[in-house]
Formats: structure tokens, sequence, C-alpha cells
């Protein structure tokens, strides 16, 4: 072989000529084993020559020069035996070919599933177009305050909806609904009206007690004709506060009070009656109300204050809204190309869907979702309304399952022109007509409350199918738990509800929402004390956490000191990270199921708290890189989630959304020059034995900084932690901390008393001669010896050996204790 210093190559005649070819290769091995292998060497025809003489490399690996060069022949000019040209020599001198490459195996990608209520399965989620997804969500009727059965539904589609957008990456068109016409609209806005229009006329105390017991009695018989518990127990309590409030009135008229107390009692029967009121002055003026502007108002008011609940609630306001009123036009277009198609009829006025003609034809099938509540009358009312449904209206319909396209207006109600009458829009053809003009005959989501399946979404689908002469108007279905109050059922007609101010007043908005990513977005959610302290333990959890990686990250290194060497444990810290990562990803995937998601988020932050505590004990430094990255993954979950504001780049915002990184930005150098300080000075305090000065450290740590929103966490040995932390929550935390130190202080004033009543109790006993302890038992013995111990019971009949020998050792012991105390007496020990 000649190598890059110009050496000679060897003669190979010598071993060429070696018959044996197993003692041809030993040559050859001792022949280059006595070479040093300098890499560079290039091939001379002399090395080929030799080597097209081997059929294959050596099997003993003994043989290992051989078996290198014989490889690297073959890499360079294929198999010795396939005869390659001298051209092909020279031009592959001093080069070496990668050998073959192949790809990992890798792992099936985990797809995203929706739990479909169409099939009640979770499936795949697919778009129709690409990465585009069309979404339409039933919006609120506005009649009254939004309450949490209302945040139960747009929280967790606002949830859903920023996963799918920020997490899967998708392109969410959000179209949301404001259903401003409607029955109880109607009847809420008229009662409005003219309760507002009976106080202003300002009746007199009698003529209100008149007025009070006209309307009690159709209230008495509602009352009596009543079936369901839970709304007979509300009006009975209407019934119940309305005759206490008419009580006093009464007895002030009779006893002929001063017409300022009259006036008082009046103004409090009028208030507890307003409902009562309401509802008798409906029922005998209402057809007399004919503006539509007295229908419109009640829904503005409403709609503004829901869409403040929403932004209170940090839930992202929709891509597109729509009002019924705004789509009446449509709404008559919708219904007409209905009744075109065969499958609405018009009746009187109004227009109804023909359900039986659409389950009939060809392709089309009605009760999709909730096919075995077809049929159900209760249900079917009560998707037409109150005001929809009398023996007239139900004699209109060709069958009991049809239900009302186009309503005609009867007195007192709103109406628009249209090709049958003045009318107006049935309740679910509305969202049909908007959804369709917006996004088309076929949208990927349709979302709403479980209680909507049946019949509004059922009817949705029927008659916008038959509009689109097709069956897919809705591919997903997606439908939020109910939501319930400590177990019980929340329902508005009932008065059993909290509003979302309400319920804001005692919680943050981050708080509810961590309460319902703690749960399935699609089963019942309890909004109950312990759903709310498991929430509030969580934020209390993470907020620590991230507390503690802003301290660590604040702590003064070099820039190379960001980068330090990664011991077992950032290794193990660090497959865990990403292994939590993973579970977090397929629990996404699994019809997004944040529950899952949160507890792993939850885990990880154990084994990074585990990991910073085991860091403390061994007075080592945790790695901050690594702690950034963990911190920084979990703030963006929580911000895909909606927990977090967008102003944070790390953790929780403290100050308020907008103020978070100027705030820490701004204040923590000098919070952190104040720390160090405090910390010299109580230095100084401990070594020159100053306890003032300790008691003054103590109180700017323990009563003066929380006001500012600044909590110092002292550790011995160690520097003083700063954190930044909601001025309510660390006042919290001190009244909590006064609160656990108050009870310790009780329970050791009680033990001491205790202990104190135990010690008086043995004392008055030791004090009492053996002689005289069984004298006052009178109503157990009659007759005792000359030491005083009892003989006989209180029957006269002598004791037993067993009961004498029971007395006779607690004399002794009463001896014992007597003669100590008469020692202590002696010694000026006793009292």
């Amino acid at each position: 072989m000649a190598g890059s210093s110009g050496e000679q190559a060897p003669d190979y005649r010598s071993i060429l000529s070696i018959r044996d070819e197993a003692a041809r290769v030993r040559a050859l091995d001792e022949h280059l084993s006595t070479r040093s292998y300098v890499q560079g060497y290039s091939l001379s025809r002399a090395d080929v020559d030799v080597f097209r003489q081997l059929p294959a490399p050596p099997a003993d690996t003994r043989l290992f020069h051989v078996a290198r060069w014989f490889r690297h022949v073959e890499a360079v000019l294929g198999s010795p035996r396939g005869g390659g040209q001298p051209g092909g020599l020279q031009a592959s001198r001093s080069r070496r070919v990668q050998p073959p490459w192949s790809p990992p195996a890798g792992s099936e990608p985990c797809e995203l599933r929706l739990y479909n209520s169409l099939t009640r399965n979770k499936d795949v989620f697919v778009p129709q177009n690409g990465r585009r997804v069309t979404w339409y969500c039933c919006g609120p009727t506005v009649y009254d305050a939004s309450h949490m059965g209302h945040a139960r539904s747009y929280i967790s589609f606002d949830i859903l909806r920023r996963v799918l957008r920020d997490y899967f990456k998708f392109d969410v068109f959000y179209c949301m609904n404001i259903t401003d016409i409607d029955d109880k609209i109607i009847r809420r806005a008229r009662q409005s009206y003219l309760f507002e229009q009976y106080r202003g006329k300002q009746p007199r105390p009698a003529q209100l007690l008149e007025d009070v017991r006209a309307a009690l009695q159709p209230f008495s018989v509602k009352l009596s004709e009543t079936s369901d518990p839970d709304k007979k127990q509300m009006l009975e309590r209407i019934q119940q506060a309305v005759q206490l409030a008419a009580e006093p009135l009464e007895k002030a008229l009779r006893s002929g009070l001063p017409a300022e107390d009259v006036d008082r009692h009046a103004q409090v029967l009028l208030e507890e009656a307003k409902d009562l009121l309401s509802d008798w002055l409906d029922c005998t003026l209402g057809s007399e109300v004919t503006s539509n502007a007295i229908f419109s108002e009640l829904p503005q008011f409403w709609e503004r204050e829901f869409h403040r609940d929403m932004e209170a609630l940090n839930v992202l306001p929709p891509d597109v809204l729509t009002r019924v009123s705004e789509y009446v036009p449509e709404i008559v277009s919708f219904v007409q190309k209905i009744v075109d198609n065969g499958y609405g009829y018009v009746s009187n006025g109004s227009v109804y869907f023909d359900t039986v003609k659409f389950a009939s034809s060809k392709g089309h099938s009605y009760g999709k979702l909730v096919p075995e509540a077809v049929g159900d009358q209760k249900a079917l009312h009560e998707g037409e309304g109150d005001l929809s449904v009398s023996a007239e209206r139900l004699n209109e319909k060709r069958s009991p399952n049809d239900f009302a396209l186009w309503k005609a207006s009867k007195a007192g109600e709103p109406s628009w022109p249209c090709p049958w009458g003045k009318g107006r829009p049935g309740w679910h053809i509305e969202c049909s007509a908007m959804a369709g003009t917006l996004l088309g005959a076929s949208m990927d989501l349709h979302g709403g409350g479980f209680d909507l399946r049946f019949p509004h979404h059922d009817n949705e689908l029927a008659q916008s199918e038959a509009y689109f002469e097709n069956d897919c108007w809705v591919r997903y279905f997606l439908h939020t738990g109910h939501l319930t109050i400590s177990g019980c059922k929340m329902s508005k007609s009932l008065k059993n509800f909290i509003t979302i101010k309400d319920a804001l007043k005692k919680h943050s908005a981050r708080q509810l929402r961590l309460a319902f990513l703690l749960h399935s977005w699609k089963d019942t959610l309890d909004y109950s004390s312990n759903t709310m302290d498991s929430a509030l333990q969580y934020e209390k959890f993470m907020n620590e956490f991230f507390l503690n990686v802003k301290d660590i990250l604040r702590s003064p290194v070099d820039v190379t000191g960001q980068f330090e060497k990664w011991e077992e444990e950032e290794i193990e810290l660090n497959e865990s990270f990403y292994g939590r990562k993973t579970a977090v990803h397929e629990a996404l995937c699994d019809s997004v199921d944040t529950r899952t998601a949160m507890e792993e988020m939850r885990a990880l932050v154990s084994q990074c708290n585990l990991y910073m505590a085991n860091r403390k004990s061994a007075r080592r430094r945790p790695n901050r890189a690594l702690l950034e990255s963990i911190a920084r993954y979990l703030t963006h979950m929580l911000k895909i989630f909606g927990a977090i504001e967008e102003e944070s780049s790390l953790g929780f915002p403290v100050g308020g959304p907008g103020s978070s990184l100027n705030l820490e930005g701004t204040v923590m150098p000098y919070l952190q020059a104040l720390s160090e300080f405090r910390e010299g000075v109580r230095k100084i305090a401990r070594d020159k034995k100053v306890p003032e000065v300790l008691q003054l450290s103590d109180a700017l740590r323990d009563d003066i900084l929380p006001e500012l929103g600044v909590r110092l966490e002292d550790h011995e040995g160690l520097p003083t932690v700063v954190k930044l932390v909601d001025r309510e929550t660390l006042l919290r935390e001190r009244e909590e901390k006064k609160r656990v130190e108050e009870e310790r202080r009780r329970k050791r004033e009680e033990a001491t008393r205790k202990r104190q009543e135990q010690e008086a109790a043995r004392l008055a006993k030791m004090k009492v001669p053996p002689r005289e302890m069984f004298l006052s038992e009178s109503d157990k013995y009659s007759r005792f010896d000359e030491n005083g111990l009892p003989t006989h019971d209180t029957e006269g009949k002598e004791l037993s050996k067993g009961q004498a020998k029971k007395l006779k050792k607690l004399f002794e012991a009463q001896e014992k204790l007597h003669t100590e105390y008469l020692q202590m007496v002696q010694n000026g020990g006793a009292q």
C-alpha cells in the first residue's frame, strides 16, 4: 500500500503466490500488522489485486487488518469479485462513500377526536375545508341577567375554541347568535312595562291591597294545577312572601296608623308582590301592548349586560354576532323555501314544519340527535314557548310533532310583515336561517347546552336539511354538560340561579375557568364550595411554582452561568417534562380532555418542586434554563386555556391585565434592594441582640408589605425570597395565618386550663384522708369499720369479699396520695 507520504508500494507477489486461501489471509494480516495504519492512505493497483483474491472478509475477528481493508475496497469499488475497471479505481482514489440510511420507524401521530352528539362517539375531527373550521354556537335568549349556566356553556366553548385555534392551529370562524325575539322575552317585556306603568301611577295602599288580593286568586289556581314539585315549591314561596307582606299593611289600614307608616308597608308589599302583580297585569292588559319598541328595549339592555359578563370572564367575542331582529327578512325567505320544497305548510297565518313528510322523504331523518325523544309532547311544548301552546294553536298542526317555523302574531305581540300575514319567527328557525346565511349548506361544528339537543337542535337539523335538501347540515355537534348548584338543578324560571356578576364577587374569572378546566366540558358540573376550593388550590399551587421560578431567574449570573452541566436530576426531570407534554397532547386529542391535561401539568409541577427542594437542601442552585423552559410551557398552556392573559410572559399576571410586565420589571429591583437591606439589619440585630429591630423587620414582612402585594419569605441560611402576589391573596393569607395562630393559642390555653383543672382535682383528692373518702357515699354504703372502709351496702347486706378487696385497694391508693400531700404541706409546696 502506498501512503500519502509517497513511500513505495510493497511487493505482494509472495503473498499472492500462496495457494492455500486461509494461509494467504493470515500472511496478508501479518504483513499489514507490521505497518502503522495512517488514515488517508489511497489504494494502488497492487492493493486492489491482492484483495480481489479474497471472496469474502475473514470470519476470524483476529484478522482485523484484512477485514477492515476488504470492506474499504468493497465500499469504494463494489464487490472484489465484481471486477471493477482500472478507470474506476483511479476515479475513486481518496474518496469514501456514505453508508446507506433509513428513516426511523417513528410513531403514529395522535389524532384529534371530538365527542360528537350526532354519533355519541369520539370521532376523528376532519374539517370540510382544509384547516378552516366553521362553527355556530347557540347564544343566549336575553331577557334576564346571565347566570352560571351561561358561564358553563360559554366558558367551555371558549376553552374548546382556543384549543382548536391556538393549540391545534385550526383557522376557526366562530359565529354566535343573540335571541332577541322569543316568547319569554315578549312576556317579560310586557310584564316589565305594565308593572312600571302601574308603579308610576302610585296606587293608594288600599287599592294596592285590593289588586294583590285579585292577583292572588288566579295565582292560587295556577299553584293548585302545578304538578312539578320544584315549580310548586317556588310558587308557594312567592305566595307566602306576598301574604306575609300584606298582613302588616292590612293591620296598618285597620288601625289607622299615620300615612307614612302605611306607605312604608305598601312599598314593602309592592316589591314582594312584583312577580305576582306583573303576571296579573299581563293577563288583564297584555293584549293592549302594541309597540315593537317595548319588545326591543328589554333584550337590548340584557344583551349589553351579557357582553359585559363575557368580557369579565375573559371569553373571546365571536367573529360574527347575529341578532334575530336583524335577520327577519332572511328568516322569511328561509321559511318560504322550506314550504316550496314541500316540507312546510301554512295554517291560519302560521307556518309549520311537516315532520311526517320530512321523515318519510328519501335521504332525510327526523330526530338525529335524540331519536328516543321524538313524540315527547312536554319537550315539544317547551320548545314552542308559553305563548304558543294553546288548543287553538295545537289544532292548526297536521301532526302533534310538527313545530312552528313562523307564528301569526296575536294581540300584544310584536309582528313583522310576511307573505302569510303579520307574524314573528319561531324559535328553532332563527338559528337555521342565520347560520345558513353565513356558513352555507354545511358547517363543521355546532355547539349548545345539553338541554338544547331536543327539540331545538333536532328541529334545526330537520328544517335546515329540508331547506338545503341535504343530510349534512352539521358534521359535529358539541353539547356542554348541565350545571348544578350544590347538587340541585339550576333553573332561571324557578329562580334557583346564581348570576355571573354575583359569582365574580366571590371568585375571579380565572378561578371560575380553572374550575371548568378541571372538569370535562361535556359532563355535569356542580358549582359548589368543594368545586371552587379545588380550583383555588390549583391556582395557588401553580402560582407558587411560578413565583419560585421567577425568584430563581432573578438571581444574578453571568452569560456562561446560564448554562450549567446537567446531572442525573436534570436529565430525569427533562425526560419527565417531555413525557408530561406528550400526555397533555394525548389528553387534548382525546376530545379536549382538559381535566387530564391539568392533572398532568400539576404532576409536572410536583416533580419540579421536589427537584427544587432537593437542590435547596443540598445548598445547590437549581438549573435555571430547565425550570424556565417548564414554566414557560405551563404558562403557554394556561394561556391557550384562557387562564392567563396575553400580557404575562411567565406565570399569572400581577396587578391586573396590561400592567404585570411593567410592574414586575419596575418594582422588583427596589424590592430586592429592600430585602437585602432588611437581611443585613436582621443579622446585626441578632448579633447585637436587639429584639425591637427584629420585631420591626417582622412587621415589615407581615403587616406592611402584604398591603402592597409583596410577600417576603425568610429561609434559614438562604437569601430572603421576594414575590409579587395579588394584594387580596396576601390579605387572605394573612387573615388565615392569624386565624390558625389564634386557633393554636386557643388550643394551648384550653390544654393549660384542662391541665390546671386536672391538677386542682388531683390536689383536692389528695387532701381527703383515706378514712373519710367513703363516708360521704351514703347512697352506696350503710355501715363502715373503724378505718372508714365500707362493710355493708345501702340495703344492709354485707359486702362480698371481692367488693371489700376492691375497696381496700382504693383505700390504700388514697392513703398513699394523702401521705404525699402531707409531705408537700410540710415542705411548703401545697396550698
